[in-house]
């Protein structure tokens, strides 16, 4: 199941399960522009010349290519994988999804952290999953992904691997 598509969303197809992107709020965007500008005032201080709009043409573009490429990954199950950025992991080797809310989340990645785990977090987003693996070939207990929706994408990950079984147990 997934959640309907917005902006930045693609549809769902029928080989995707679930998709989403770890972009920023609003809000995010408002203040790093916000603070850019502010600093690009503070250089120019009423100065003429270059000083006058090259504070502005620099800073600006590289605080939005910045705000940009903080929210660029992408989050997936599709194909038979669950599919964060540019890793991929097949739903064959997946034991279980535990949704997480935030405090569940700082308790997944706080003092007690298992270092070999798989991480990519996001702090502007409150939800989270941990994907526990179950592949004797692999050293990674589990992986912690951020997600707006971890209950959806729970879902997804154990439809898909349960999918998968199904289709590969013989007639």
């Amino acid at each position: 199941m997934s959640p309907s598509p917005s902006a930045g969303q693609p549809p769902v197809t029928a080989r995707t399960a679930y998709t989403e992107r770890l972009d920023l709020s609003w809000w995010l965007w408002l203040v790093g522009l916000v603070a850019a500008a502010l600093l690009a005032v503070e250089i120019w201080m009423g100065a003429g010349g270059v000083r006058a709009w090259l504070p502005f043409a620099v800073l600006l573009p590289v605080t939005a290519a910045g705000l940009w490429w903080l929210g660029r990954i992408r989050v997936a199950v599709a194909d038979g994988e669950l599919r964060v950025d540019d890793a991929r992991l097949p739903v064959r080797f997946v034991a279980d999804v535990v949704p997480l809310d935030a405090a569940g989340r700082r308790e997944v990645l706080g003092v007690g952290a298992d270092p070999l785990a798989f991480v990519v977090q996001r702090p502007w987003i409150g939800g989270a999953v941990q994907v526990v693996l179950d592949d004797p070939a692999d050293p990674t207990p589990f992986w912690v992904v951020s997600t707006r929706h971890p209950v959806e994408l729970a879902e997804a990950v154990l439809a898909a691997r349960d999918a998968r079984r199904h289709a590969d147990q013989p007639s």
